[in-house]
């Protein structure tokens, strides 16, 4: 039996959770798997029931989990809350407090989708990228940070790059290893030339090299890195980075699909794991049932794959979202003339039913 906590969110978030729930159902159903899942507060909604975007009872239940789902957390009702509360807080909070270090977020076209992109065919066909981002440390984390007004009444704000080798080395071991595991290739992104901080992060990568001498390992400034992601994003198999240049570089990634609707992502640590898609809460279209699941259901099957260690259960759920797309059924999205243009809840149905096909 896994235990596995749901943290719906908000925005959408709600509404897609449910999909990824059904799945779920239906693989408890078939005997598949054997789960006890329940469900948590996290950012806005956390903070409107409690005063605080991460309740200490999420943060015990997470812990003692053996993987969380997240949906999404913000929204522009809570935008006016003084920073320390708002629902991003709770995200950041959670992925610290269980020292989730490594950001898996993989941008892989789908051959049905390729037309979505707002790239030529051409150009973005074939592309699977994997962005192994460091996720509990640097820019978003460090120390001293914040807002202070001057004598003379000005105001800076400060926030502090601060890396340690040792969280450059657990992270980047694991994109050497991911590497091993695809086509052996692996770019380590930083801006080495300006910043000193990612001076050590180049030195650090370099130095682990040789342990894993069936990899290619390559460096790129992250200026150069974002353009020629549009340029040639073939070239790219694993990208290592920073939490503040995964953060951008993984959303650039994630515009080649064609939809940052499809793209699941996991967050793991030593210890923990969550599992939530790439994109945000919308909440100008929350509550209207037209949201895209299929990142919510992918990242279950990233679930499948990386914690509870059922490869085979990963692919059937990858190869339902697939045939679901083959049919042509879609969400707005990432609909075209011609395809059958579905909701939320119909779009979790069609997984669900090419899981039996």
């Amino acid at each position: 039996m896994k235990n596995i906590y749901l943290l719906p969110g908000d925005g959408i978030g709600q509404e897609i959770m449910a999909e990824a729930v059904k799945v779920l159902d239906w693989m408890q159903s078939r005997g598949l798997v054997s789960l006890r899942m329940s469900e948590g507060l996290i950012g806005g909604t956390a903070y409107d029931r409690t005063g605080t975007p991460l309740p200490e009872a999420t943060v015990s239940a997470a812990k003692s989990a053996d993987a969380v789902l997240l949906g999404a957390v913000g929204g522009t009702q809570w935008e006016a809350l003084d920073y320390s509360v708002r629902p991003e807080r709770g995200l950041l909070g959670i992925r610290k407090a269980l020292d989730l270090y490594c950001n898996l977020r993989p941008a892989q076209v789908f051959p049905q989708l390729a037309n979505a992109s707002t790239l030529k065919p051409e150009v973005v066909s074939g592309i699977d990228i994997m962005v192994v981002r460091e996720l509990s440390s640097g820019i978003y984390f460090g120390e001293p940070r914040g807002v202070e007004t001057l004598p003379d009444g000005r105001q800076k704000g400060l926030n502090s790059l601060v890396y340690y080798t040792d969280e450059i080395q657990r992270v980047a071991r694991r994109a050497f290893e991911i590497a091993r595991k695809r086509q052996k290739r692996l770019c380590s992104v930083d801006k080495a030339n300006v910043l000193e901080c990612t001076e050590l992060w180049r030195k650090t990568v370099i130095a682990m090299a040789p342990d894993y001498p069936d990899v290619a390992l390559s460096h790129m400034y992250v200026d150069n890195a974002a353009m020629q992601l549009i340029r040639n994003p073939r070239q790219f198999d694993v990208i290592l980075t920073t939490n503040m240049f995964g953060d951008i570089l993984s959303d650039e990634a994630s515009m080649l699909t064609g939809s940052i609707g499809m793209l699941p992502s996991a967050s793991l640590g030593d210890q923990s794991a969550l599992y939530e898609p790439i994109h945000g809460s919308a909440p100008d279209i929350a509550g209207q049932g037209v949201a895209n699941p299929l990142a919510m259901i992918l990242s279950v099957a990233m679930m499948f794959r990386y914690t509870l260690d059922q490869p085979a259960l990963a692919e059937r759920i990858e190869r339902a979202v697939h045939l679901v797309l083959d049919a042509g059924v879609r969400t707005a999205d990432i609909w075209e003339p011609g395809m059958t243009k579905v909701g939320t809840a119909a779009m979790g149905d069609a997984v669900v039913a090419a899981l039996t096909a």
